[in-house]
């Protein structure tokens, strides 16, 4: 059994904003050409309503899958990911109500030459609280590491979104052809 849709899994992962209409789900890209064209590119010709977001769950972890028909099939990606379970999946799970908005944005590491004085590192501290490590007392860190989320402005709507356990995943058709093509037919 062959895709005919391609399976894209060369993204960073998934991040999930809360502070909006709708939740967010937004896959990262390390840099904002392969971002754009790949909205410009597939993304764009998706109609709304027809997007599938699917998370299959196993044990700690979970594969991100979506998909559409498209207005240009010779475009069309299907996209996927493996991603650890994290408490901003969860939160998501719990609170999405039906829907959410699709959103790229780019993924960007910053070190204390790159990051502005403002900027909390990942231990919680300012960049103006660290000389190479952390001059908070209590904190054991050792180097200043943050990032910074650029989230596009282009966005779709998706209301068809389903968590589903492995086990049940024949009954779905988008998530059965992701997980045949790109976990299964390899382990035959």
């Amino acid at each position: 059994m062959s895709s005919p849709v391609p399976w894209f899994d060369d993204f960073l992962g998934v991040a999930y904003r809360y502070f909006d209409l709708r939740m967010n789900v937004v896959p990262l890209f390390p840099d904002r050409k392969k971002a754009n064209d790949l909205w410009n590119h597939t993304i764009h010709w998706w109609n709304d309503h027809d997007i599938k977001m699917r998370f299959v769950e196993n044990d700690d972890q979970y594969w991100f899958i979506m998909g559409s028909d498209s207005k240009k099939p010779d475009r069309n990606l299907g996209f996927f990911k493996v991603l650890p379970k994290s408490e901003n999946y969860e939160r998501f799970k719990k609170g999405h109500g039906g829907e959410a908005y699709l959103r790229f944005s780019v993924y960007t590491e910053k070190t204390l030459d790159t990051a502005k004085d403002e900027t909390a590192c990942n231990c919680g501290h300012r960049k103006d609280d660290h000389d190479g490590v952390c001059l908070v007392e209590a904190c054991d860190c050792q180097k200043f590491e943050s990032f910074v989320l650029n989230v596009l402005k282009k966005k779709k709507t998706v209301t068809n979104i389903k968590f589903l356990e492995e086990k049940d995943v024949k009954n779905d058709s988008l998530a059965w052809n992701c997980l045949y093509v790109n976990k299964y037919k390899n382990s035959e």
